[in-house]
């Protein structure tokens, strides 16, 4: 082989003759050198050599190895590849040409980061080698500084074992191999990664590998750990991006041409780029274009399932730099213009419209609905994408697209099943939601559930309300009927509950003025009959049904079968009646308990009132009718109350009222009240129908009965009756300014006699000198019966003159002194003036009295005949004891103890 294979003479020659004849070129070689060492490529010695690797290995067609170590005192970097020839060893020689035609490395200056480490570089080759020689260089050309890599002298050492070329760099003073085998091993990943020619790297021992499966490039550090990269390329770039369970987006990273750049990027993804780049290959030459490279970032970011691709979208943020701007805006503008979102179809992001609250099945619900709508959801996606000029889509905006949209109601139920855990969590408030349409079941959809009923029913329920056409009654039809409909203001609903509805009460009001006015209003009873079947409700008695006569109230119809037919007067049922009789066919398809609930009548009806309808029922059929009312349990408890006291005053048993009417039994009012014919009825349904059982004065009315029966003289009354009847009117609670005063009264000794002719005994001396037939007396308040009989007190018509007489003591009497002893009664102040015979003389005329008081009210002075009935009177009316006046006389005869006790 020869001793300078690759024509190192020559160059030398050539250079030298160059400085010869231009001393500035020397100059000027060394002055670019040492700008190239200490500026551009003073921290690129791994990334130079690695990229020399790289395309050896790209022109070998085999990915390179690459190995770096320290061998005493010499930092070597060894590797596979198309060994060094003639131009490569040219191209090291120069300081602005290159033998690398069409590769990364254009300017071939980049071998110039070896000169920070070593001013004595050397390469080797399987065809021979190269070195360079500071200190030659200098002693050539008899000069202080002087270019390194300007000179080039043969070197004939061997390549190592299973490496095709190495590079080998004896350290200079105060470089630490320690440092800069750190450095290479924290350089080895991203040069995996930036240079796919590379396939491993060994630095002393340590060794990174790089593989790819697909798109998948993997990278293995010594450690055992593994570092994957999802990758997109194209001729014009490269773009990477860390990869875990899903992208592992970066913060900040550099731009790489391929190797690192001093452009900064706050891009997620690495971008490996070939751009026109400064000698220094740490900036991008000043008016590059670079928008292109961004054509192929949207083909990345769909390489990642749905839901992952947002993180690859770059954040909001001033960019770090002039490049990172031109591209942030080049990358965003393809995000909007290329499809990459996922929808029904891949969508671009520029007006798609994104859903600003979580909800996949929302979203799936939607997909035909909302043109562009992206199938991620939330306000964090909302967020994200707003870089992209994706629009927001709001739930109130939402809610005004579904607005006059057509769809079955188990998608509107699916709908509803999507937004409740929405409002739940109050993600979305009752008021966006307020105008959610609502599908009816008459096939209608409102904008709104306010005011509609969420009322589960079999079809043909629905489809008789359907028929009925009731205005304003909103039924949600029943396979969209879903909780968030009561959430968002609807009703949920039984039978009653519709049945209570305005809409539907409205419709039953007006229903027989619907009826007269030709519409069919049959519909509305078949519906308001099958509703009220399932849940009785009151007050529908309104609705029109068809009688005999035409369409009437409810209420004012029989049932065909109702036993009331046979009470009522036929002038109360037909046309012109109060009531009618339900239609016969009509009346055969509802069951009469469905037809009374609305107001149909079978039996008797208790209102507040009391009972409906008893002023229809015929004269001669009272105990028919009684017997009715006395059959059912509420009616027989009404008869107690108000209907009871209609009963007694209107009713008609054998021609009278039957409070005209005394029980037989009742004996204790006979001749007062006639007992009541035998009507078929039980004593205790004509007591509650007012027949009377005993004496009681109820009202004016009863009051006024009772003094014409008393005034009656075809009646013969018991005395016993008539006072008993006299004090019941005189204690009855009643105002008697309103009742006229009768014209004949019954006297106390049964005759009846004119009131004008009668008076009133209010104190009982006085009985002894008015006739018994013109005087009228009860056990009661004497000025009250004297003022309902309108008649005089008998103590206003007399005025009497006594007899002298002897006035004793109480005490001096002895019989009086035994009888007081005997009944334990204490003896009252004064006495008594006592008479042989007692004459009181009474306008003129003398009368005879047992005994009598003087004065002008109840006490005073006592007048008494010697006998025992005088004395007794008088002592019992002074004591006190008046109604023990009978036993007194009784004891006054025969004072004895066993009088009172036999």
């Amino acid at each position: 082989m020869s001793s300078d294979p690759f024509g190192t003479e020559a160059l030398r020659t050539s250079v030298l003759r160059a400085w010869a004849d231009s001393p500035t070129r020397l100059i000027e070689d060394t002055n670019a050198e040492r700008d190239l060492r200490v500026g551009a490529y003073r921290d690129r010695l791994f990334v130079e050599l690695a990229q020399n690797a790289a395309d050896a290995a790209k022109d070998a067609g085999a990915p390179a190895v690459l190995r770096v170590s320290v061998v005493d005192g010499e930092l070597r970097v060894a590797n596979t590849g198309t060994p060094l020839d003639a131009r490569g060893v040219a191209s090291l020689s120069s300081l602005r040409a290159s033998a690398k035609e069409g590769m990364v490395g254009e300017f071939g200056v980049g071998f110039a980061a070896v000169l920070a480490v070593s001013s004595e570089p050397g390469v080797i080759s399987r065809g021979g080698g190269v070195a360079f020689s500071e200190a030659r260089t200098r002693e050539a050309v008899s000069r202080g500084e002087v270019p390194v890599l300007r000179l080039p002298w043969p070197a004939e050492e061997d390549v190592p074992e299973g490496f095709d070329t190495e590079v080998r760099l004896p350290l200079r003073d105060g470089i630490d191999p320690a440092e800069l085998l750190a450095r290479a091993s924290a350089e080895a990943e991203d040069l995996l990664l930036a240079l796919p020619w590379l396939a491993r790297i060994d630095v002393a021992g340590s060794v990174w590998r790089r593989s790819s499966v697909d798109d998948v490039v993997e990278i293995d550090s010594p450690e055992g750990a593994v570092r994957r990269w999802l990758t997109h390329q194209t001729p014009e770039a490269l773009w990477a991006v860390p990869v875990d369970e899903g992208p592992v987006p970066l913060e900040s990273d550099v731009l790489r041409a391929p190797t690192p750049t001093d452009e900064r990027l706050s891009l997620p993804a690495r971008l490996i780029a070939p751009v026109p780049m400064e000698p220094s290959r740490r900036r991008v030459l000043p008016g590059t274009d670079l928008t292109g490279l961004a054509r192929s970032y949207p083909a990345l970011v769909r390489k990642f399932p749905a839901r992952q691709r947002l993180s690859l979208v770059p954040k909001p943020g001033f960019p770090l730099s002039e490049v990172d701007g031109q591209l942030r805006e080049a990358v965003l503008r393809e995000l909007g213009g290329q499809p990459w979102l996922p929808g029904p179809e891949e969508l671009p992001a520029l007006g798609a419209r994104v859903l600003t609250v979580e909800s996949p099945e929302l979203v799936e619900l939607l997909g035909g609905v909302v043109p562009r709508l992206v199938s991620l959801s939330g306000p964090d996606v909302a967020r994200a994408l707003a870089i992209v000029e994706a629009n927001p889509l709001e739930v109130p905006e939402l809610v005004e697209i579904l607005t006059g949209l057509e769809r079955r109601p188990s998608w509107w139920y699916s709908l509803y099943d999507a937004l409740l855990p929405l409002l739940e969590a109050h993600s979305v408030s009752a008021d966006d939601l307020g105008a959610l349409p609502a599908p009816l079941a008459d096939g209608r959809t409102l904008p709104g559930p306010r005011g509609t009923f969420l009322y589960g029913a079999s079809a043909d329920v629905l489809e008789l309300i359907d028929e009925a056409d009731v205005v304003g009654l909103r039924l949600v039809h029943p396979d969209a009927a879903h909780p968030l409909l009561e959430r968002l203001g609807a009703k949920r609903a039984d039978s009653a509950d519709l049945l209570e509805s305005p809409a539907l009460r409205e419709a039953v009001e007006r229903s027989v003025e619907d009826a007269q006015s030709g519409l069919d209003v049959r519909p509305l009873a078949d519906a308001v009959l099958r509703l009220q079947s399932d849940s009785p409700v009151d007050g529908l008695g309104a609705l029109a049904l068809p009688s005999r006569d035409g369409w009437r109230r409810a209420d004012e119809l029989v049932l065909p079968t109702s036993p009331l037919l046979a009470v009522f007067d036929p002038e109360a049922l037909g046309e012109d009646g109060a009531l009618s009789v339900l239609d016969g066919d009509f009346a055969e398809d509802w069951s009469p308990d469905a037809l009374a609930g609305v107001g149909v009548l079978n039996g008797f009806v208790v209102t507040e009132d009391g009972i409906r309808d008893l002023d229809l029922v015929a004269d001669e059929a009272w105990p028919e009718a009684l017997r009715i009312l006395a059959g059912e349990r509420e009616t027989w408890h009404a008869l107690s109350g108000e209907a009871g006291d209609w009963i007694a005053r209107n009713a008609l048993l054998a021609g009278r009222a039957p409070q005209e009417w005394r029980l037989p039994e009742a004996e204790g009012l006979a001749g007062l009240y006639d007992p009541v014919p035998d009507v078929g009825l039980t004593p205790e349904v004509l007591a509650l129908a007012g027949v009377r059982a005993e004496l009681a004065v109820t009202g004016l009315d009863d009051a006024a009965d009772l003094l014409d029966r008393l005034g009656d003289p075809a009646r013969t009354i018991a005395p016993g009756l008539v006072s008993r009847t006299y004090a019941a009117l005189a204690d009855a609670d009643l105002d008697w300014s309103r009742l006229d005063a009768p014209e004949r009264v019954r006297a106390v000794d049964g005759s009846v006699v004119d009131a004008e002719r009668a008076a009133v005994l209010d104190r009982p001396w006085l009985a002894a000198v008015w006739p018994p037939g013109r005087l009228v007396a009860a056990r009661s308040d004497a000025g009250r019966l004297a003022e309902l009989l309108d008649v005089p007190l008998l103590s206003e018509l007399i005025s009497a003159r006594l007899p002298e007489g002897e006035f004793l003591p109480w005490s001096e009497l002895t019989a009086i002194r035994l009888a007081a002893e005997l009944l334990d009664i204490p003896f009252p102040e004064g006495g008594v003036v006592v008479h042989e015979e007692l004459a009181v003389e009474i306008d003129g005329v003398k009368r005879a009295a047992p005994w009598w008081v003087e004065s002008n009210g109840f006490h005073g002075e006592h007048h008494a005949e010697d006998s025992p009935a005088g004395l007794a009177r008088a002592f019992a009316w002074a004591s006190g004891h008046w109604a023990d006046r009978h036993l007194i006389t009784a004891l006054l005869d025969d004072p004895d103890p066993l009088t009172l006790l036999a």
